[in-house]
């Protein structure tokens, strides 16, 4: 091998090197790094910075409670997907479509003034005692219930059918087969895009806002509305939000490497 040839080698996998390099989370971490300093050094960023604060107490609950419901309307509406019985099987696209065809926003406002006070009064309980909190985490449940019920329903049609006749022959019934051999396989596939849908639904959850529910994105509204100080309420909260995502989003990152390192 030449000279030039050798010189060659170096200068591409530099450049290559280079271009693979996460200039994006540079510049994120940059901008995160700023507004550090500068809730450190501006008494009116510090100032929006302590009263957005509460507010994460308040998204993580509903992100977390929502999300908890939204997996078990997603695991049924997704084997509803794939049941043999055609009633079942078209209520559960019915679900998913019907959600799918209607904005998050509406939605939220239907989910929350309409259908909630409908369900409360049949079965006697006082639509003033149901909070709305609680309105605000239903309501994000019935939505993301149905995206993950397509995800749950690829995750089962993913696992090689197989496996279910294997189980069945064993003398295994359906539930069984599916709890114990397809669902465990099924959701180790699927996990990453559950962790997507979180990270999504921690962002709908500013949503919340229209419910007057003191989130991050209430509370900012709040601060902007009383102090007219808008650019420092609403780079905290662009701050609190970004820097949940990207957190996430690494942690998932690293999940979906250990993942791909096992399977080898």
């Amino acid at each position: 091998m030449t000279g030039p040839e050798m010189q060659a080698q170096p200068d591409t996998a530099w450049h290559a090197g280079w271009r693979e390099f996460p200039w994006w989370l540079v510049a994120i971490f940059g901008f995160l790094i700023v507004m550090v300093i500068l809730v450190i050094t501006n008494p009116d960023i510090q100032e929006a910075f302590n009263f957005i604060l509460p507010g994460i107490t308040t998204t993580l609950y509903i992100t977390l409670v929502a999300f908890g419901i939204a997996l078990i309307f997603g695991l049924f509406a997704g084997l509803g997907r794939i049941s043999s019985n055609s009633v079942i099987r078209n209520i559960a696209i019915t679900y998913v479509e019907f959600i799918r065809g209607v904005p998050t926003l509406v939605l939220i406002l239907t989910l929350s003034f309409v259908i909630v006070p409908a369900v409360s009064n049949s079965i006697g309980i006082d639509n003033k005692d149901i909070s709305i909190e609680l309105r605000a985490i239903l309501s994000l449940a019935i939505i993301y219930g149905a995206f993950l019920a397509e995800i749950f329903r690829a995750g089962i049609e993913s696992i090689a059918k197989g496996q279910m006749e294997a189980a069945r022959s064993l003398g295994m019934t359906y539930r069984q087969a599916m709890q114990y051999i397809i669902l465990p396989q099924a959701v180790r596939n699927i996990s990453p895009a559950l962790g997507n849908d979180f990270i999504a639904m921690l962002k709908d959850s500013s949503l919340a806002s229209v419910l007057a529910v003191r989130e991050l994105t209430q509370r900012s509204r709040l601060h902007a509305g009383s102090t007219f100080r808008f650019p420092e309420s609403y780079l905290v909260l662009t701050f609190f939000y970004l820097t949940m995502t990207i957190v996430l989003s690494l942690l998932l990152r690293w999940y979906e490497g250990r993942l791909r390192r096992d399977a080898k």
